[in-house]
């Protein structure tokens, strides 16, 4: 449906701005990606591999081959966003996503995985996190770090809730039962929620971004309609999305084998179940600090502490020895992550504008998407190599120190600085 469709559906009037709506139903559609992310593919790994008799580095390397082409579909979903708006896009890939894994829970061979894992890579953790992000992007201007702040802690609600029943269900029905009731729900709860509630911009409706002219407060563009190539020049574009990308690298690599690494400390699965509880619950905490962070100061700020975290939550987990131990590490984790979403969620549409949002965040996640596949496959390699997970959390963390550097000294665009930072406007 085009843009000119949407306008036959009115948003309802009300003193709620109709944004609000549309961020709680993208955040809906991010914890709704969780068969596509290698954490989400982490809940059923051992089971799956045991069910298949697959090979760990087997599965590492048709993981990389997954993500990587499943990272095209960020690309292409950007353009569609900023042509046709986020409402057929978001329904559309929400019932392609239900339908693969629905079909996966059927999977019988190492070609059929292969090629239904990547398509919940293309669907779920590229494309469909690409329109969700978008959404709020599209819908918020001024108020945008605060609205990333609230969609980060509903998302982190959600997964905090999903990770321990998807895992409770795996290992009371078995893998293939869980899948399919998560492809159920994609295709009869979520996709019909989105068409129904998704409208595609403000416009679209009659209404203003942030539900009102700008303040005299509001954050100003650096490039108010930036390109995908303004963008990539941009040094500022290729820190924001090499640390994102990091992250997403240490991840996806200690979430799909976070079960054995920590059994190699000598901890059991219900650990590790507790532990994605943890960090899920931990993150909303870092949306909220992040969130007010850059309120007051700039999005560089909160992403050096994001990384300066996360180093020290990498060192960590190279000697944790008790469950209070684990625990503490995933905090930190948590608190990480809740400070690398509100930058990444946030930065791209104040840095660079609304005009081509899509395109931009698009190229920024498939960057996280493609370091999200080498995470697992280093992990399975460095093990097999050296029999320990522990050196390789030493490694990662010393890149991450590096990053951290990088974003201290690299110029930021004014859009995504603090206020007090940028020239008066002209009256």
């Amino acid at each position: 449906m085009t843009e000119a469709g949407v306008q036959s559906w009115p948003a309802p009037r009300a003193r709620l701005y109709y944004g609000w709506v549309v961020l709680g139903v993208a955040a809906l559609a991010m914890v709704g990606t969780l068969p596509g992310p290698t954490q989400g593919l982490g809940l059923i790994t051992e089971p799956l591999l045991a069910d298949l008799g697959i090979g760990r580095v087997s599965f590492a390397q048709l993981n990389l081959v997954a993500t990587l082409v499943g990272s095209v579909f960020c690309a292409g979903i950007g353009r569609f966003i900023d042509r046709t708006g986020s409402r057929t896009v978001l329904t559309v890939v929400l019932l392609a996503l239900g339908v693969v894994v629905l079909v996966m829970s059927q999977a019988a061979g190492l070609v059929s995985l292969l090629v239904l894992v990547t398509l919940t890579r293309g669907f779920g953790q590229s494309a469909l996190s690409v329109v969700s992000l978008a959404m709020v992007g599209k819908w918020f201007r001024r108020r945008l770090t605060r609205a990333m702040a609230v969609y980060s802690v509903i998302m982190s609600i959600g997964f905090m809730a999903a990770f321990p029943l998807v895992g409770a269900l795996v290992l009371a029905a078995g893998w293939r039962a869980a899948w399919a009731i998560v492809g159920l729900l994609l295709v009869f709860a979520l996709a019909p929620l989105a068409w129904l509630l998704d409208r595609s911009s403000p416009e679209a409706i009659g209404l203003q971004v942030d539900g009102g002219e700008p303040g005299p407060d509001a954050p100003r563009d650096a490039m108010p309609h930036a390109t995908l190539g303004d963008a990539l020049r941009s040094p500022a574009f290729w820190v924001f999305a090499l640390a994102s990308s990091v992250y997403g690298l240490v991840a996806s690599g200690i979430g799909l084998f976070n079960e054995s690494i920590l059994a190699e400390r000598g901890f059991p699965p219900e650990i590790y179940h507790r532990a994605l509880a943890v960090i899920a619950l931990a993150a909303p905490a870092g949306n909220f600090a992040a969130g007010a962070f850059a309120d007051r100061g700039a999005l560089r700020s909160v992403l050096v502490a994001a990384l300066i975290i996360l180093a020290a939550a990498l060192a960590a987990l190279a000697r944790v020895t008790t469950t209070a131990h684990v625990m503490a590490q995933a905090v930190a984790m948590g608190i990480a992550g809740g400070f690398v979403m509100v930058a990444f969620f946030t930065f791209w549409g104040r840095a660079y504008g609304r005009a081509h949002l899509g395109r931009i965040q698009g190229a920024a996640q498939a960057l996280t998407v493609m370091a999200s596949a080498v995470g697992p496959l280093f992990l399975a390699f460095w093990v097999e190599s050296t029999g320990s997970y522990a050196a390789a959390f030493f490694v990662l963390a010393g890149v991450v120190v590096v990053l951290a550097v990088a974003a201290v000294v690299v110029p930021i665009p004014p859009g995504a600085q603090p206020l007090r930072a940028l020239p008066a406007r002209a009256t």
